[in-house]
């Protein structure tokens, strides 16, 4: 399965993206997937992630009440709805796929087996 996300750019603050992740050559139903981000000199951070079924999801801190994770199992595609940007959330954005059908969402990023490419979000002030 390959992972390739998409949907970055440039945004100012107070503005919205929604960035998505489709999977080739395989399917998505059976990995939870998460999204993270790495800033310039930074490490790779969670972001949020959901459960194979989306019936679970969870979020950082930073983004609670902004962003929103989801899926469509049927397209093979998870999604991030990411509004009131803050310039703070500029990164590249990677997704991420953790095989399982797991009811827990990990936040680490040893235990995500397959990952995008990333695409660059920039949020000017």
């Amino acid at each position: 399965v390959q992972l390739q996300a998409s949907g970055g750019g440039l945004v100012q603050a107070g503005g919205s993206l929604r960035l998505s992740c489709a999977a080739s050559g395989g399917t998505l139903s059976t990995y939870n997937m998460g999204w993270f981000h790495q800033a310039p000199g930074k490490g790779r951070e969670f972001v949020s992630g959901i459960t194979w079924n989306g019936g679970n999801t969870y979020y950082a801190d930073s983004v609670k009440g902004r962003f929103t994770i989801s899926r469509d199992n049927a397209k093979n595609t998870v999604y991030l709805q990411m509004n009131s940007l803050k310039p703070e959330d500029t990164a590249v954005y990677y997704c991420a796929a953790d095989w399982g059908r797991k009811t827990a969402i990990t936040i680490t990023t040893y235990e995500y087996e397959l990952w995008g490419q990333g695409t660059q979000v920039t949020v000017s002030s």
